[in-house]
């Protein structure tokens, strides 16, 4: 969400930590009360209609609330002194009309790529973004249709063949072919999964006001990495199709989301901070762009490791790229340099420090 970063980023200030985590925060908070509340509603939609009809409503939804948001927008804007309000200059008229131009599009797209990855490699805050990158790696132990699928494979739910790859069961869930003992643990994981990423919105903010924002990233990742390598041992250490294993593995899951969601929104802030506000959105976009990346390259793997067999194969490399990013981001935090401290000059990490 670069765009609405910079917008919080805007009306909270960068020199206001402990403002710009509560704004960052709350609208994680939003975010994930309303994919919980809307998923929710189109669950119950689809117990009472049809497929097509579900959708003609999410449809008519969708385009009625695009009105609303644009005059909240305004409103904003209109309540935080035109605080988003942006000026132009002719360059950005003349680059507006160069990417209109129909027979410059590809060279005006690579240009543009090219420009955009000069500018986010020469970032101050950059091991903070490869490490945001680095947490997209992890698609296996998460919730999601590659871990429903294994654990359907472990004997919560029973398949006329046992030799299914993980994109054929998936393709059976959504076919609702499902027949034996009820999905009732996969649902209670993912609501979990789902309250422990609400939960971590409002850990974040008061670890960014106890310990810092910086400290507050790191002990994010760490906790992440942690409870992954516990599940990651279970899984290695016998079947969880076992109550009390399975337990211990989708416990550890669900709470390294608190570690993720928390650096989610601390990671965000430090990008904020650290990135000029004429570059947020080309850097946040890039961002996005490399993190949607990583996460295509694991799927690719996860489909030509289709076997369950190979899951722990795909769950060592998601541990491992959550590690990864942990060990950077204190690599970077323990090797300040000067320009880093100017930056995070309210932070008391760098406070200590000096006196």
């Amino acid at each position: 969400m670069p765009h609405c970063s910079s917008f919080s980023m805007k009306l909270a200030g960068t020199n206001r930590p402990v403002a710009l985590a509560q704004a960052n925060a709350m609208l994680n908070r939003l975010d994930l009360l309303c994919e919980t509340v809307g998923a929710s509603v189109f669950g119950l939609l689809l117990t009472k209609y049809d497929i097509v009809t579900c959708l003609k409503i999410s449809s008519a939804l969708m385009i009625c609330s695009f009105p609303i948001l644009v005059m909240l927008g305004q409103l904003i804007n209109s309540v935080s002194c035109h605080a988003l309000d942006s000026s132009r200059t002719p360059s950005d008229e003349s680059i507006c009309a160069d990417l209109l131009d129909v027979r410059k599009i590809v060279q005006n797209g690579l240009s543009s790529i090219k420009h955009g990855w000069n500018e986010y490699k020469q970032q101050t805050v950059l091991p903070a973004s490869v490490a945001t990158v680095f947490l997209n790696f992890n698609v296996a132990l998460a919730p999601g249709a590659i871990m429903t699928a294994l654990l359907m494979h472990r004997g919560m739910f029973h398949f006329p063949s046992s030799n299914l790859s993980i994109s054929e069961k998936c393709l059976q869930i959504s076919n609702s072919c499902l027949t034996g003992i009820s999905p009732s643990i996969v649902g209670a994981f993912s609501g979990l999964c789902s309250v422990m990423g609400l939960v971590a919105t409002f850990i974040s903010s008061s670890l960014v006001k106890r310990v810092g924002i910086l400290k507050a990233g790191a002990a994010g990742l760490i906790f992440q990495a942690s409870l992954l390598s516990i599940a990651l041992t279970v899984y290695w250490a016998g079947p969880i199709s076992q109550r009390t294993p399975l337990l211990i593995f989708l416990a550890s899951i669900a709470l390294s989301r608190l570690g993720h969601m928390s650096y989610d929104v601390v990671g965000t802030q430090i990008i904020q901070t650290g990135v000029p506000a004429s570059k947020a959105n080309l850097i946040g976009g890039m961002e996005v762009s490399i993190a949607s990346l990583a996460e295509l390259v694991m799927l690719a793997m996860a489909i030509i490791a289709n076997d369950v067999s190979h899951f722990g194969f795909l769950a060592i490399l998601s541990v491992s790229s959550v590690a990864g990013a942990a060990w950077m981001f204190c690599r970077w935090l323990g090797n300040p340099t000067d320009e880093q401290r100017e930056l995070f000059i309210f932070d008391p990490h760098f406070q200590l420090q000096a006196t």
